[in-house]
């Protein structure tokens, strides 16, 4: 198979929560353990730092590699989901992994993976920790998939956990009250291991103050900790909360004496997360004269942060082009998103995508105002043709509306 035959094998053979949702969400860790094993347990052979939570995982993710490339590191990043191509998701110095790594293990491996039925994630996984091993990567970055105890990538020992924040989504899969998703999220402590929380919630501090003590593990709360102000490239006012986050997890790597992170090398980490990692969709500006503006936020908290720096921006006015998947709960999403604008409502193309005329129709009962489209490049091409120079197009409301148009 060539590279595009091997992933649309991986991609059509298996289940993976990104077309299907529930069916790939397995209920423990023992098809990872048994691959961690057949690979001679790469998982072993590099250092790593963990990083859950509901949203900004992917920027913390994606700075505390940059932060550590400045300082000239080899370093991993295993990320989640891709925008436009599947080797987004491992990544050394911010450079991809090659076509050819990718076959390679998918054609090493194949009956391995037939045998034992394994999902998506769990050959991704694999393939992301054989890859730094080989390379011998210094320290790695690894994103949590979905929650965090159960997660594909919960069989690694890190440095230190990364939990961000706790929100509601996949509810489903992870619970529905604030409490039984941070346990699901707490399940990434390991003995003995500190764990840095980027943000204090009244809801779920006490599940994490108590999961720390059981593991014997320090716990840090970064926005208590953290009273500095730093800037980013990443220009969304809500990454304020990630950066906080990553700044007290290099503190905390610098005082366990291994790693060293200069405060120069912080700095410039922290303002080229772009160039260094090649990062994309977090309030991206696509032009100006129609401004357009495109974000992955696609849950009530991600999205409550972005709607209110929309509101500060100045425009006349406001196009949303807008899609969302199939299981997201609108009704909390609703509230926040601005009445004074003109929807153009489309469906990600992925088979989980939320179809735009029921997508309208919801809307369009709550008093919004718009029309259905589509595809996204459709919708998107309609606002263009409608905005004026001093107009404002916002693009968003799921990760696949987002990597359809950059």
């Amino acid at each position: 198979m060539n590279y595009q035959e091997t992933v649309n094998w991986m991609f059509k053979q298996l289940p993976m929560y990104q077309n299907q949702g529930t069916s790939a969400y397995k209920v423990d860790l023992s098809n990872t353990v048994l691959l961690a094993k057949h690979l001679n347990h790469p998982e072993l052979h590099f250092k790593s730092i963990h990083v859950a939570g509901t949203n900004g995982k992917g920027s913390t993710s994606h700075m505390l590699s940059s932060v550590l490339q400045e300082v000239g590191y080899n370093v991993g990043l295993y990320t989640s989901p891709h925008l436009k191509d599947f080797r987004e998701r491992i990544k050394i110095n911010g450079k991809e992994v090659s076509k050819q790594f990718v076959m390679a293990f998918i054609k090493r491996n194949l009956s391995f993976f037939k045998a034992n039925q394994l999902s998506f994630f769990e050959m991704t996984v694999g393939m992301a920790f054989d890859y730094f091993k080989k390379q011998n990567v210094d320290i790695a970055i690894i994103e949590v998939g979905l929650g965090g105890r159960l997660d594909s990538t919960n069989i690694i020992t890190p440095e230190i956990s990364v939990i961000t924040n706790i929100g509601f989504d996949h509810l489903r899969f992870l619970g529905n009250t604030f409490e039984t998703i941070a346990t699901e999220k707490a399940g990434i402590i390991k003995q003995k291991v500190p764990v840095v929380i980027g943000e204090t919630q009244e809801e779920t501090n006490d599940v994490f103050v108590k999961t720390a003590k059981n593991k014997v593990s320090e716990i840090y709360f970064a926005d208590q900790l953290i009273t500095q102000n730093f800037e980013s490239d990443l220009k969304g006012s809500y990454q304020k909360h990630n950066i906080k986050t990553v700044v007290q997890t290099i503190n905390l790597l610098n005082s366990q004496k291994v790693f060293f992170v200069s405060d120069k090398q912080l700095t410039n980490g922290l303002i080229n997360v772009v160039k260094n990692t090649g990062l994309k969709g977090r309030w991206q500006i696509l032009q100006e004269q129609p401004k357009v503006i495109c974000d992955t936020a696609h849950n009530k908290e991600g999205l409550s942060y972005v709607m209110k720096q929309l509101e500060d921006e100045e425009f006349n006015e406001l196009h949303m082009v807008f899609g969302v998947v199939n299981d997201k709960d609108l009704d909390s999403l609703l509230p926040l998103l601005p009445r004074h604008a003109t929807y153009y409502f489309c469906k990600p193309n992925i088979l989980r995508g939320m179809d735009e005329t029921h997508l309208k129709d919801k809307f369009l009962d709550e008093g919004f105002i718009g029309n259905s489209y589509t595809s996204v490049n459709e919708a998107l091409n309609s606002a263009l043709q409608k905005a004026k120079s001093e107009d404002y197009i916002y693009v968003g409301g799921s990760t696949f509306v987002v990597a359809e148009i950059i």
